[in-house]
């Protein structure tokens, strides 16, 4: 089962998205508070689907109950750009009845389509061990580290290729969401 670079990168995004919301300074957990509220900013929080749909996505936790993890599989290996059809990913998974008008108002934006599919495979992702983190990522980013000192380019990326432009351009947009959601009140990601 291969995940693709942008689903690989919003998995750990997602994850931390979903960390920083369940507790509160004090060690509180306020995660189903903090849901409800976002639920709430729906309206605007839509404005983030493209930039940060790991931002936008929490709304749906545990929304999904999937019927086909080979489908969901398979949705994990697209790039951003190649997602299947909602109609497609919908008939693979039910959501939740408290979520079902969400899903309709959302479905309403121009990417609400790409959206709901970003939205379904986090969560899924969210929920199976397979997919934690740690161990694919670690071992991807050491065969990477050796094939540009392979080519006597050092370790890393080279630093003109459209992935060091693309990481600095992403980092940005990441930290224009973070100061917006810490001006609307959000503990920041640190």
């Amino acid at each position: 089962m291969t995940i693709s670079p942008f689903f690989r990168h919003l998995r750990s995004a997602y994850a931390a998205e979903i960390d920083d919301l369940t507790f509160d300074s004090e060690g509180g957990n306020v995660l189903q508070k903090r849901l409800a509220q976002r639920r709430k900013e729906m309206e605007f929080l839509a404005h983030m689907i493209e930039l940060s749909p790991e931002m936008v996505a929490v709304v749906f936790h545990q929304a999904f109950r999937f019927k086909s993890t080979a489908a969901m599989d398979d949705l994990l290996g697209h790039e951003s750009e190649d997602l299947p059809e909602w109609d497609e990913l919908q008939a693979t998974l039910d959501i939740a009845p408290w979520a079902q008008e969400l899903a309709r108002s959302m479905l309403k934006q121009p990417l609400g389509e790409w959206f709901m599919s970003v939205a379904a495979a986090l969560e899924y992702m969210f929920h199976k061990p397979e997919y934690s983190a740690a161990p694919q990522d670690a071992e991807d980013e050491d065969n990477e580290g050796a094939d540009a000192e392979s080519q006597n380019e050092g370790p890393g990326i080279p630093m003109d290729s459209d992935a060091v432009v693309e990481a600095v351009s992403r980092k940005a947009l990441e930290e224009a969401g973070a100061e917006w959601m810490a001006a609307q009140g959000f503990d920041r990601k640190e």
